[in-house]
This record gives C-alpha cells, structure tokens and sequence, in this order.
C-alpha cells in the first residue's frame, strides 16, 4: 500500500529520520525505542532542578533561561532521586532537525503518567509546551515534576515520547463516525462524536470484587523509573471500592487510577490521542498520557477488551464522579502507512488487553 502523503511517521519512517540526520542522538538508540508510531526519548547526564516551571519564548533559548533559574545540579549518571513537589530540566540524549513539512508532539508514556510525574517536552523559543514547530532544528528538554512519589531516575530513562507528523492528519467528525461504524473504536452502543473526538466515560461500578481504582499514598518509599515489578502496591496505594453508590469524590490534591467504561480500538492505520476533557464540564484533570499506539485493543494483536486507563486529579474543589461520566475524547489520526510492528504484537507491550491496571512497576 503506498504511503499517504499526509499522517503520523510509523517506525520504519522514525527509524529514518536516524539514518537522514533528522534526528540526532548522543549514542545509539536502545533496541525498544521505536515504538509503532512514535520515539521514546532518553534523558541526558544531568537534571537542573529549577524555581518555577517556565515557557522560553519566541526570542529565547532554554539554556538562556536554565542559567537565570537554575538552583543546583543533578547528576544522572550513576542515577539519582528527584524528589515531589520540585521542578527539574533535563536535556534529553535526542535533537532533531526536522524538515520543514514536519512537526512534532510529546506527551508522557503511560507509565509515565501513572505514577504522577508531571513531564513536558520543552524547545528553544517554545510558546507551548509538548509541542516542536514545524522544521524545528535543535534541542530538547523535558521538564519533570514528580507529583505524588519520589522516583529514581538515570541518564537513559525514558519518560516521555514523541510522535512526529506531516500536514494535517487529524480524521473529521464524518470520518470519525465512517471509521466507528467499520471498526468500532470505542464499546459504546451510543458514541458521542464531537469536536472530532469520540468520548470515553468512567467505570465507577467497579470489577466483580467492587474494585474501581487507587488512590496514591504520601510520604512513600521512591519509585525506580526503570524497574519493573520492584514495589509492592500496597506501599503506594489505597485500593478504591465501589459500596455499591457507582460514585466517587475526588478530593483536591489527591492522585487516582481508573478506567474507563468502554474497551477502546485503535485500527493498525491509525494513531489516536487522548485528550483532557473541557474544564467548563468539571474541576478535574484527566490523563496526563495520551498517544495510544496503532494495534491498541486491535484483536488480531492480543488486544480484545483493552480499556483506557485514566489518571486523574482534582483541582480547587472536591467533586463527585459518576459511573458514565464523560471525562475524556479520543481524537484519531491518519498513519501515513502501516506499522511494521503493531501495538501488543511481540514488543512486550505493558498495557494490551489491560483493564484497571497500575504501572509496571509495581507487583500484583
């Protein structure tokens, strides 16, 4: 099948972007990097924990800023703690530069995401976070925030990654509902489209021992970002039960887990995001990790069933989530061709086929 001229770089692409000079690494790429349809990116040799979180501007570079606010140093190399509530700046082992019909998005991996490490790419003369303008040529840095546990982390981890794209390749509503009807994106007997995203509600009603999801614990024990299956659950967690009300209250400054009503699908052409629910319908935030990979909870890939997990948090004021609600879209979007390796197939991916699942660092 020839590739779309429009859509987001599948890993054969990525892989490429190497071999042009697009993208420039300090050493070679681990084995796994290249996921289906996006590049996981490694930190650097050092954390520059700062004051405040900052945006450099369309007349600034980072490094410009990184000497005004920069309060110490971290070394990286033989790993180190960075501790909750602090803001840190990493350069990260990977530059691009990209031509200039290509531009760029991060978001957090899942993993990421769900142990509430707050991370955002930033570029030189940024004006938004996670987002690399077309033909940008330069560094990156990630920004890191953990929220509710210390973590551990070295030159090499991989906390965020980054999906690259050429022109517009995002599906319109009557695309959107075609591509429903044909492949059933979401387990809904009534989805509801709109702004061109298809909605995802909460499941509140719990599995069938009335388990609806966790809530962090303070003044933990440090995670290692890099470790899987090290901690116990009950360390770092508070399971959640339904008590039969399908209701809960998300306290302010409190971390959730939970999953969503609906198995999602994302057929190997596409790629989709998910998308923080509008804040005019509700005081909370909803995921932090949004790409899901081409093959997620695609059959044919060991994907049946997959739900979306959901990491949540409320803002000023406490408030009440029901079983049903709303809180997310899934936008998709054009691949410009097919992966070579699908989501799930063999790349001993985490989440596939997942239900209400914790990250992969913590042990049943």
């Amino acid at each position: 099948m020839m590739a779309r001229e429009t859509g987001i770089l599948a890993d054969r692409a990525i892989a490429a972007l190497f071999e042009t000079g697009r993208l420039i690494s300090e050493r070679d790429l681990d084995r796994d990097q290249i996921q289906p349809a996006s590049l996981d990116l490694r930190l650097g040799a050092k954390a520059i924990r700062v004051r405040a979180s900052f945006m450099p501007g369309p007349s600034h570079l980072v490094a410009d800023k990184l000497d005004r606010l920069s309060l110490h140093v971290v070394d990286l190399s033989e790993g180190a703690v960075l501790e909750t509530g602090c803001v840190y700046i990493v350069p990260l082992m990977e530059s691009l530069a990209l031509p200039a019909d290509m531009s760029a998005s991060a978001n957090p991996k899942s993993s990421t995401g769900r142990l509430d490490i707050f991370t955002r790419v930033i570029t030189d003369y940024a004006q938004e976070f996670d987002k690399i303008p077309a033909g940008y040529s330069g560094p990156l840095y990630l920004e890191i925030s953990p929220r509710t546990f210390p973590i551990v982390v070295r030159r090499g981890s991989r906390l965020s990654q980054i999906r690259f794209r050429v022109g517009h390749a995002l599906l319109s509503e009557p695309e959107l509902l075609k591509l429903h009807e044909s492949e059933t994106l979401v387990a809904s007997k009534q989805p509801n489209v709109s702004g061109s995203g298809i909605a995802l509600s909460i499941d509140l009603a719990g599995d069938e021992d009335g388990l609806i999801g966790y809530r962090g614990k303070h003044h933990t024990a440090v995670v290692d970002v890099d470790k899987k299956a090290q901690h116990d659950i009950y360390d770092f967690w508070e399971p959640l039960y339904s008590r039969g009300r399908n209701e809960l209250i998300l306290d302010p400054d409190e971390f959730y887990i939970l999953v969503s009503r609906e198995a999602v699908h994302v057929p190997p052409d596409y790629a989709a995001e998910m998308t923080p629910f509008d804040p005019l319908v509700g005081e909370f935030r909803v995921h932090y990790a949004g790409f899901f990979d081409p093959g997620f909870g695609h059959a044919p890939a060991g994907g049946r069933g997959s739900r979306a997990v959901l990491e949540v948090r409320s803002h000023e004021v406490p408030f009440i989530l029901e079983d049903g609600q709303i809180v997310g879209r899934l936008v998709y979007e054009h691949m410009q061709e097919k992966p070579v390796s699908l989501y799930g197939s063999g790349l001993g991916s985490n989440y596939q086929a997942q239900g209400l699942k914790l990250s992969k660092h913590f042990r049943i």
